[in-house]
């Protein structure tokens, strides 16, 4: 018989509701203690490519992250190293103006070339020790989870700072990977990790509002934004709804 997220809620906490192990015994830096209080305050990341057809990275980035989103991340698939550099440095830049949080996908490498504040890792990417040898304890990990085994997992995984369940819905951004759905956002809602966690997958503003009646606070949103008329109005929109109740 399957149990359901009801079920679970009336039991009480999940397995998983656990503080987060160590992974080292020093002190954490100044600095990695303000990347994690800036995490701990984020509600809304975006995944955006380098919007080479419109030519208006700049400027749109200056228009999302003026409007609340607080994480910004570069996934544009089939990149070379010295490219994607390039185009995080425009993020870099971006980030700094607006006191945001610059993540790079997979690639630890160029994480570190670029003093980037997160490395996002995929159930498959590099494993976190080895990629904490190459970006060291500063930076911020997170997991992609898409299941409840995985999300628990990233729960008690050590090194992982912050994970993302999904995709909610099916989207073009990961095409044939199955989507979960609203069932493993309440999930991860009713374990109460300690860990912040991040909705994902074909979110906009038409659909947020059953997204956060799971008990999700926080998502990452990729078209909801770079599609936008105007992406400005529209983070600032996301930002308003994801922190009326915080």
């Amino acid at each position: 018989m399957r149990v359901t997220c009801a079920d679970r809620r009336a039991r009480g906490p999940f397995p998983f509701r656990k503080d987060p192990p160590t992974v080292s015994r020093h002190l954490p830096s100044d600095r990695a203690v303000r990347l994690r209080a800036r995490l701990g305050r984020a509600r809304l990341y975006l995944c955006t490519d380098a919007r080479e057809k419109q030519g208006d990275l700049p400027e749109f980035l200056d228009a999302v992250l003026a409007n609340g989103v607080d994480i910004v991340q570069l996934r544009q698939k089939g990149l070379e190293a010295r490219q994607e550099i390039e185009h995080l440095r425009v993020f870099r830049d971006a980030c700094d103006r607006h006191g945001a949080l610059l993540a790079v996908n997979d690639r630890a490498d160029v994480a570190h070339a670029v003093q980037a504040d997160v490395l996002h890792l995929g159930q498959d990417d590099l494993p976190v020790p080895a990629a904490r040898a190459i970006v060291g304890q500063d930076v911020l990990i997170g997991r992609s989870t898409h299941s409840e085994e995985q999300a628990a997992g990233a729960v008690a995984e050590p090194g992982v700072d912050y994970f993302c369940c999904g995709p909610v819905w099916p989207t073009p951004t990961k095409p044939g990977r199955h989507a979960p759905g609203l069932p493993l956002l309440e999930y991860a809602a009713g374990g109460r990790p300690a860990r912040p966690w991040f909705a994902i997958g074909g979110i906009d503003l038409g659909n947020l509002d059953q997204v956060l009646a799971t008990g999700a606070d926080r998502v990452v949103v990729v078209r909801a934004l770079t599609e936008a008329d105007d992406p400005g109005a529209a983070a600032a929109e996301f930002s308003r709804r994801l922190h009326r109740d915080a």
